[in-house]
């Protein structure tokens, strides 16, 4: 009788020794690929930042973008900062998937007449002209309305702004689309500025 009992309480307590190893390696599984999938989600997080700071830097010359200051935005519309700079300019990555929302490096007076256009203030504030750089190429609905959101996308290749209302009557600049050159975008508007092709 004292054998039976004996072996009852041996198995019993095997089982319980299996069942908590169990329990112990399933737990240190689970911890395992939780800590592996933390670790290539930050990855993936840390690829696509280098990748988005690598899309603003195009945007601008070698020389100004190298130090400027990489800006995004979450999906709120929050400002986030990828990496600080050292000189005067700020380059965001833009969204390719968006038409007009390029690459860009813009200096401060251009953050200030981007910051008014964005928010339909009747004129820009910028009180000198600013540079806008969108070397990597941009898209765009229109040369002639600031605010047109239905017009078929116009892709145009690499180019730099002059931030400043330009009168095209009194610099004989065109007023149309060209692929070289300059001509004056969104002329007659408060928003008209001088837009170059290429690079500078």
């Amino acid at each position: 009788m004292r054998s039976q009992n004996s072996r009852r309480k041996f198995l019993a307590r095997a089982i319980a020794a299996m069942a908590l190893f169990l329990i112990i390696g399933i737990r240190s599984v689970g911890h395992a690929e939780s800590k592996a999938s933390h670790d290539e989600t930050s990855a993936k997080a840390g690829d696509k930042t280098q990748e988005k700071i690598a899309r603003a830097m195009s945007a601008g010359p070698d020389d100004i973008s190298e130090s400027a200051r990489i800006v995004d935005t979450d999906a709120q519309g929050n400002k986030v900062i990828l990496r600080e700079g050292s000189n005067a300019f700020t380059c965001m990555p833009g969204n390719p998937n968006v038409v007009g929302e390029p690459a860009m490096c813009m200096d401060a007076a251009s953050m200030q007449w981007a910051s008014d256009f964005r928010a339909h203030k009747p004129k820009p504030t910028n009180s000198a002209p600013g540079i806008t750089y969108m070397l990597a190429g941009a898209t765009q609905r229109s040369d002639s309305d600031p605010y047109d959101a239905t017009s078929p996308p116009i892709t145009v290749g690499p180019h730099w702004m002059i931030m400043w209302p330009f009168d095209p009557k009194t610099t004989g600049l065109p007023t149309t689309h060209k692929s070289t050159g300059a001509y004056i975008m969104w002329a007659g508007s408060p928003y008209a500025h001088v837009h170059v092709m290429g690079r500078p």
